[in-house]
């Protein structure tokens, strides 16, 4: 193929150009020639195709993601915002914590390894370019039906990826969740968040600053591997009906990255670089098109200095690379050798491929040729804006109608008993050992609290003890039935199980996966929880610092479960105070927050097969209160678990089964609905019998409702006057689960 130079595009307009098979509509195209002037050149074209896409561009959703900034909270912990590679928040003693959560969906159904471990190793790096030290992973992943023999495909892959990156790079991976539901069949959710930790002094930022300063590409080599990848890849419906474009999955080195880091820190420590950047999605188009755009001047790159790992690749090929483990900075000249003799030292292999120019375009040669010269903003931020068609769907109503009370439900004791045993031992509610053991959680030796604790707590000052509490959570279910509430819900779930391990909230990021945002129905769920994230955030004083929006998760005509995944950050002055998830010892076990008959959405109704009805209502002030309460009486409480999924059995199994202990309980009125509602706002207590007292009228104070509900101890999980069960049948039937599945 010959070279296609901007001298060749001038004078010689009407050659056709592959502008569909790359993913434009003929108005973007047409938009790409009005920018110019004039036809891009086939280099250009791959740049704007990529940097366009769904995936990169946000076009789909941007009027809506708006609203983060428009209702944005005032916040003094708030030192970098949307808009960067990840948000930065002040936590005391002159740290600042970087975090963020991305989605790696469709590449991990194609390749379910290397799409989850590139996952990793493109959050990971966004951590990185913001010069902190990436300290902790969450991993929140959802997969088809349990059964399903995709399901055995993928999971076992997707958790091998994650595992084996993260534990090479010496990253632990210290929480998320595991879903299964028949609507993530073909289309799983692999969704990865990173943390990291700096002085505020570090902190650095994507641009490129400084006329004459010098572009340097610093890590692997550049292959084939990923063309297209996930820029391409997410931003199309998988459909069996037609032809799709699956380009190749990138191919991840932990080995590589774990220098990357190292080498990067001991850059970073020397003040080495005035603007950094990764290569993740769209490759070197979106590294020197997002540097160039955020900086002060223009860019020239010589593409043919880039190192290759094939020699056979195109100028296009070599701009679509999503090759992993590369990162771009600007380096003054006065420390470029610095810099290189840093990268010798980690065999981290850097070239200088570019500088930064005074002029306001992005010019890229090829052997001399201009084949690239374009306005770079119109590249990576002036893309295309689409107000989609959003209405609520004509089957909602329907839908909303169906609630979980018209079910049978169980009423004797041994029916009850069969109801217990039956949802501790589902796949969402059983235990997920088999999946978590495969993950180094204590690398580094800073976890104070992993999975299965509601929130992991990582501790990143070893004299003061200073640590931070991470969360994520969503429930796809509640979202379906009213995505406004379903969203806040996830938004209280997470904020909870931050209160739970006795840290104040701080800060959020999200991931939201949606269906194809070409359907109205799919953009009402996405419009109504974009809202409910950015009032939700208004209302509890926590900014959105930034996140991810992954579209078209459906297969064909199917969408998944709308699943806006919400993650929060909090800080906890002293992780020696953090309240743990289990307990030793008698201990007297205490319920606050109200619970009312709200099983539509809930584990129980999905377990006969049922979704519909109303969600659990949501009350954003009564779940401040709680984190307020936790993080004032941290000292007294013994063990703390959040109510979520499942309700109140499944949390006071939870935590007995950890604490290897039984209970004897007794419930006031429906012992049903007591034990199997989902009613939000509500944490269970282990306290020492002697402080019981004190925390109920503290509670009282607060306002919160308390219920003594019995003690610990024994061997069976005991409801006065309604059933008894030994608990090691319910450790049975919680532990062999996932294994009988999947080993």
């Amino acid at each position: 193929m010959a070279l296609d130079t901007v001298l060749i595009a001038e004078s010689s307009p009407d050659t056709p150009q592959p502008w569909r098979e790359l993913g434009l509509k003929e108005d973007e195209y047409l938009r790409i020639r009005e920018i110019l002037g004039r036809r891009p050149t086939s280099s250009e074209l791959a740049m704007y195709s990529v940097m366009w896409s769904e995936h990169c561009s946000y076009k789909s959703s941007k009027i809506h993601l708006r609203q983060f900034g428009e209702k944005a909270p005032k916040s003094d912990a708030l030192l970098v915002g949307i808009g960067e590679n990840a948000g930065v928040v002040d936590v005391g003693q002159g740290y600042a914590v970087t975090f963020k959560v991305e989605s790696h969906n469709h590449p991990s159904f194609i390749e379910p390894y290397q799409g989850a471990a590139t996952g990793v190793g493109g959050i990971v790096r966004d951590i990185l370019t913001m010069g902190a030290r990436p300290v902790a992973i969450l991993d929140p992943l959802r997969f088809g039906s349990a059964d399903a023999p995709d399901t055995k495909r993928v999971l076992p892959g997707v958790v091998a990826g994650i595992g084996g990156y993260g534990n090479c790079i010496g990253v632990p991976t210290v929480g998320g969740e595991v879903i299964f539901d028949k609507s993530y069949l073909g289309n799983p959710l692999v969704n990865a968040l990173c943390v990291g930790v700096m002085k505020h002094e570090d902190i650095k930022l994507a641009r490129a600053s400084g006329a004459g300063n010098l572009v340097v590409l610093f890590g692997a080599k550049t292959g084939g591997d990923g063309i297209g990848g996930v820029s391409v890849l997410a931003s199309e419906t998988f459909d069996d009906k037609k032809p799709t474009k699956r380009p190749a999955v990138q191919v991840g080195d932990p080995f590589t990255e774990k220098v990357l880091i190292e080498c990067s820190l001991e850059i970073f420590k020397e003040d080495l670089v005035v603007g950094i950047q990764d290569l993740g999605g769209a490759g070197l188009s979106c590294a020197t098109s997002e540097l160039a755009s955020a900086g002060t001047g223009g860019m020239r790159i010589a593409l043919d200095r880039v190192p290759l790992r094939d020699a056979n690749l195109s100028p296009e090929e070599i701009l679509m690379s999503e090759s992993q483990e590369r990162m771009c900075a600007v380096v003054p000249p006065n420390k470029i050798d610095r810099f290189l003799e840093i990268c010798k030292k980690w065999d981290v292999v850097a070239t200088v491929i570019g500088e930064v120019t005074s002029g306001v375009r992005l010019e890229i040669t090829w052997h001399g040729e201009v084949i690239v010269d374009v306005p770079p903003r119109t590249v990576a931020h002036d893309g295309p804006v689409y107000n989609r068609p959003f209405q609520r769907p004509s089957t909602q109503e329907e839908l909303v109608a169906n609630g979980a009370e018209r079910l049978s439900r169980p009423k004797s004791g041994s029916e009850i008993s069969a109801a217990i045993i039956d949802l501790i031992s589902s796949p969402n509610m059983a235990d997920k050992s088999w999946i978590t053991s495969q993950y180094d959680r204590y690398v580094q030796g800073n976890t104070v609290a992993a999975g299965p604790s509601d929130a992991a707590v990582i501790r990143i000052d070893e004299q003061s003890f200073l640590g931070v509490a991470v969360a994520t959570d969503c429930n796809g279910r509640f979202c379906k039935l009213d995505p406004y509430v379903g969203t806040q819900l996830a938004l209280a779930e997470a904020v909870r199980n931050i209160a739970a391990t006795g840290a104040q909230p701080l800060a959020i990021t999200n991931c939201l996966n949606f269906g194809s945002p070409e359907d109205p129905g799919v953009m009402w769920q996405f419009a109504e929880s974009v809202r409910a994230l950015a009032d939700g955030a208004l209302e509890m004083g926590l900014p959105v610092t930034g996140g991810n929006v992954s579209f078209y998760n459906q297969t064909g005509d199917v969408a998944i479960l709308p699943t806006p995944v919400v993650g929060v950050l909090g800080v906890i002055d002293d992780v020696r105070r953090a309240i743990p998830y289990k307990f030793t010892g008698a201990k007297d076990l205490i319920l606050l927050g109200e619970t009312l008959e709200e099983l539509s959405g809930g584990e129980w109704a999905d377990r006969q097969g049922h979704l519909g009805g109303i969600p659990p209502r949501v009350d954003l002030q009564r779940e401040l209160a709680l984190a307020r309460f936790m993080f004032a009486q941290r000292d007294y409480i013994a063990a703390a678990h959040d109510l979520s999924d499942g309700g109140l059995v499944i949390a006071l199994l939870e935590m007995l089964l950890n604490s290897q202990t039984g209970a004897t309980i007794s419930i006031h009125g429906d012992p049903f609905m007591h034990l199997f509602s989902e009613s939000a706002g509500r944490i269970l207590l282990a306290v020492n019998p002697e402080d019981a007292n004190y925390l109920v009228g503290k509670a009282t104070d607060a306002g919160i409702t308390t219920t003594r509900l019995g003690k610990s101890g024994g061997e069976n999980f005991e409801v006065s006057g309604v059933c008894s069960i030994s608990m090691l049948h319910i450790r049975d039937a919680n532990q062999s689960t996932i294994p009988a599945l999947f080993s």
